[in-house]
């Protein structure tokens, strides 16, 4: 704690515990402790810690070429490319690929210009990221305040809410950017019919319907995305997160005839689609579809939402496969989250009684069930119930 207060910013406050290695969902702390890592850094590790695939594939191209600037292709981004294209099930897909969500977003934002539209509707307590372009689509007041002012012509709407998205969206509106499923603000799922109402209204307006799935996205909801439950596409995809498998990579993927508005010298990154990443990826996604983990996503999602309903002390589970919101009855997810640090998970809390639970997605359902034993043993000390 002292060496990160004297070499780091703040910004992150200070850690409690150094993590030194990791296997599986498993990972151990530098005085030897061994925590369930049931937030696989935020809905990133999706294949765990030192998977044998991820292993093999980056220390194969780290040995062979280890970076080239976007001046040159390589055959890893070439390959990442056409299966992205191949997932999303549309030809016309064209992918720029960057090195984080915020990236993603900001690309896409900076897309939306070339429509000769400036006007941007965006969903309240959403999460976009923290660059300022980025940060002005989020819809979290005590994240942007600090930071104004930001980008103009951004207006946020209820999540959820049909009829106020409607009323937002214009002629002038250049784009609609919306999370399938809102994971910062506590994994909030929206109505069965909202995507499709939205997808609806951008089209009579003439605006980009913009799909950030970076928390949902890569089998994290049991599908490659997790808009799909919709019926819909959107004209826009962007990702990260599970997308490197633990290593920096984002992609702002554009359908239709928004793949066509990037010109040469529009937006570029000197590590997007870099070949160490791309390697990952690719190991990433053939070991979900080899493995028929999407399934298996499912089962334990399944589950785990089942059982964490049946506990005292929680009022609501909610989610997807395996990115799982939970309200508490009482305001102690702060306290929880610690005394499961202390009995041996690694959860999260977006708010003072929200819990959210993001493991890698080949989890096993005995280590699911391990965690449910801990996490209601810390509800029930922590709230006592």
């Amino acid at each position: 704690m002292k060496r990160w207060q004297r070499a780091i910013q703040d910004n992150y406050g200070t850690p409690t515990i150094e993590l030194v290695s990791g296997k599986g969902s498993v990972v151990k702390d530098s005085e030897g402790n061994s925590y369930l890592d049931f937030l696989a850094g935020i809905a990133t590790n999706v294949l765990g810690h030192a998977h044998p695939a991820i292993v093999k594939a980056v220390s194969k191209q780290v040995s062979t070429l280890g970076h080239v600037s976007n001046f040159y292709a390589h055959p890893n981004v070439l390959n990442l490319a056409e299966k992205l294209q191949k997932m999303t099930g549309d030809k016309s897909a064209r992918t720029f690929f960057c090195n984080s969500g915020a990236e993603a977003n900001e690309a896409a934002l900076k897309l939306s210009r070339k429509t000769g539209k400036k006007r941007v509707v965006a969903t309240k307590e959403s999460f976009h990221g923290r660059t300022m372009g980025a940060l002005s689509l989020t819809g979290q007041p005590s994240k942007r305040n600090p930071f104004k002012p930001l980008i103009k012509g951004i207006v946020h709407v209820p999540f959820g809410d049909s009829k106020a998205m409607k009323r937002a969206i214009t002629s002038k509106t250049a784009m609609v950017i919306v999370e399938p499923i809102m994971g910062e603000a506590g994994v909030i799922v929206p109505p069965a019919d909202y995507l499709k109402n939205i997808r609806e209204y951008c089209d009579q307006k003439g605006a980009l319907l913009v799909f950030d799935c970076v928390q949902t996205g890569m089998g994290r909801t049991g599908d490659w995305f997790g808009y799909e439950y919709s019926g819909i596409k959107p004209d826009v995809i962007t990702l990260a997160k599970g997308l490197g498998g633990g290593l920096p990579l984002g992609a702002m993927i554009a359908l239709g005839s928004a793949s066509q508005l990037f010109k040469a010298g529009d937006h570029g990154s000197t590590f997007g689609g870099n070949p160490v990443a791309t390697a990952a990826s690719l190991a990433v996604i053939s070991t979900i579809e080899k493995g028929k983990i999407l399934a298996h996503v499912d089962e334990v999602g399944e589950f785990l939402l089942t059982e964490l309903a049946l506990i005292s002390g929680v009022s609501e589970v909610r989610g997807a496969g395996l990115l799982i919101g939970l309200t508490l009855e009482k305001p102690k997810a702060k306290e929880i989250v610690k005394r499961c640090q202390s009995l041996g998970a690694l959860i999260n809390a977006p708010g003072d009684s929200v819990i959210r639970i993001a493991p890698a997605l080949n989890v096993s359902l005995k280590e699911a069930q391990a965690f449910v034993k801990i996490f209601t043993q810390a509800v029930k000390e922590t709230t006592n119930v």
